[in-house]
């Protein structure tokens, strides 16, 4: 198969340069980081700078998971913009406060205020030295400014943040540190019921299977229920070991890129140095053979063997792929979005004998294609790994080289539509069906409903286009 993508005049090569990027594959920074702080309990994000990208984030988050969610700004002006954020900083924290009495302020700034120079921690300090106010929140920040990253970059920045701002040393307890990285509250839910029937103690950061996927309410809450405490982050310095998902955005914190050109660790990383907390990392759990990593590792840290339970969901998800073998083997997929989904998705596509004929990424990792070898180690040779790629080169690789599905969120519907191509939407964001937030990916049951999906879409697509209707398969 040709990679025709090296022709396009869009696309990067070592003879030609970059000219632009057309409907970008990625989103935000501090899109990623506000995500993390609806994590913890009683966090109101605040981003510096701004008004219009505190709405592009609140537009996006509550289109997908159908929820309110403010997101308060600093709101830049011109002036500000010149002499610099401290004052818009100082009234966001003050109206944030009086409005909400939140028990933590997450502060993302964007690309203006990086630009600028803008010290937010000394604005903070500053702040705090200045207010008669008696109690006042924990704070946490953030460096996000999106020339030099991608929402999973800021995800993780804030994460780590978190962490470095909380974590305490003590005396090594028996629960265990649970990173899952961006992934759907539904899946948040699996793993919280997962390591429960394990009878494991755990700390999951962020936790925002509440804060993003409520009940209804009786009346308007201003900062949702749920969320990770900060009584439980402080006690990540003392656990067990941790568990990451993620093995790609993870390595590297975004301020440590943009600042000192190093990579600096992730969450789990940097609890494993400091305080001697074991890191376990594995790619999104997705799949037979990564799930089967996940409960290894749970067995080696519990010291409890895995539930029945899990053993029969297990074992209906391999009958499972016995009985759809036929409808899928050999089909050509394209794959995208998050680097850590694009993996997670590519290695359980080809355990069921799905040839991922595309794995694509906005991301700037530059690492997507050294880990689909090695987690599709069966075809290598034809998996095409890109990163840097935006929907308009995906659409004109889609265009020559036909794959049979797309597997991803709901950006590349119009991919889709125009080449009459199926898709199966997962991943963020998902902003023209219901329940994006209720997707499960995770777990054997989560890749059970997916492996459904997949197959069928591939069946209902077969069944659409046929010149004889039928009704059996």
């Amino acid at each position: 198969m040709k990679d025709t993508i090296i022709k396009s005049p869009h696309r990067k090569t070592e003879d030609e340069p970059f000219k632009s990027t057309r409907n970008a594959c990625k989103l935000c920074a501090p899109l990623g980081a506000s995500v993390a702080f609806k994590g913890i309990r009683g966090c109101v994000p605040i981003i510096h700078g701004s008004q219009g990208c505190a709405t592009y984030i609140r537009r996006y988050l509550i289109s997908h998971y159908k929820e309110p969610v403010d997101i308060a700004s600093s709101n830049f002006s011109e002036e500000s913009t010149i002499f610099g954020g401290g004052a818009n900083c100082h009234a966001a924290i003050d109206n944030v406060i009086r409005q909400y009495q939140p028990e933590v302020i997450g502060m993302a700034t964007t690309c203006l205020s990086e630009t600028i120079g803008d010290d937010v921690n000394f604005y903070i300090q500053t702040y705090k030295d200045l207010t008669d106010r008696t109690e006042l929140p924990h704070f946490v920040t953030a460096s996000t400014p999106s020339y030099q990253g991608s929402h999973m970059d800021g995800f993780h920045e804030a994460v780590t943040s978190i962490v470095k701002s909380m974590a305490e040393a003590g005396e090594t307890g028996k629960h265990l540190n649970i990173f899952p990285g961006f992934i759907s509250p539904e899946d948040l839910r699996q793993i919280k019921t997962i390591l429960e029937d394990f009878g494991i103690d755990y700390i999951l950061l962020p936790d925002y299977s509440e804060t993003l996927d409520n009940p209804i309410w009786d009346s308007y809450k201003r900062i949702p229920d749920g969320g990770t405490p900060i009584e439980l982050i402080k006690k990540c310095g003392y656990a067990h070991a941790s568990i990451e998902f993620g093995t790609i955005q993870n390595k590297g914190s975004l301020a440590g890129r943009v600042k000192k050109n190093t990579q600096s660790s992730s969450a789990g990383d940097y609890l494993q140095t400091r305080f001697g907390v074991e890191n376990f990392r594995l790619p999104m759990p997705v799949g037979v053979g990564l799930n089967d990593q996940l409960f290894e590792i749970l067995t080696k840290v519990s010291g409890k063997e895995i539930p029945l339970k899990y053993k029969k969901e297990r074992g209906r998800l391999v009958d499972s792929y016995v009985d759809g073998h036929k409808y899928i083997f050999g089909k050509r997929a394209v794959v995208y979005g998050e680097e850590d989904f694009v993996l997670g998705i590519s290695a359980f596509l080809n355990e069921i004998g799905i040839e991922v004929a595309l794995a694509a990424s906005g991301g700037e990792s530059g690492m997507l294609e050294e880990e689909i070898k090695k987690y599709c180690p069966e075809n290598t040779e034809k998996i095409i790994s890109r990163n840097g790629y935006d929907y308009e080169i995906i659409h004109e690789w889609c265009a020559e080289n036909k794959p049979d599905i797309l597997i991803g969120n709901s950006k590349a519907y119009y991919i889709a539509r125009d080449l009459n191509i199926p898709i199966v939407r997962c991943g963020f964001p998902i902003h023209d069906r219901i329940g994006g937030q209720r997707i499960k990916h995770i777990g054997y049951t989560g890749t059970q409903e997916l492996f459904d999906r997949i197959t069928n879409a591939l069946i209902g697509y077969k069944q659409d286009n046929s010149e004889v209707g039928y009704k059996y398969m």
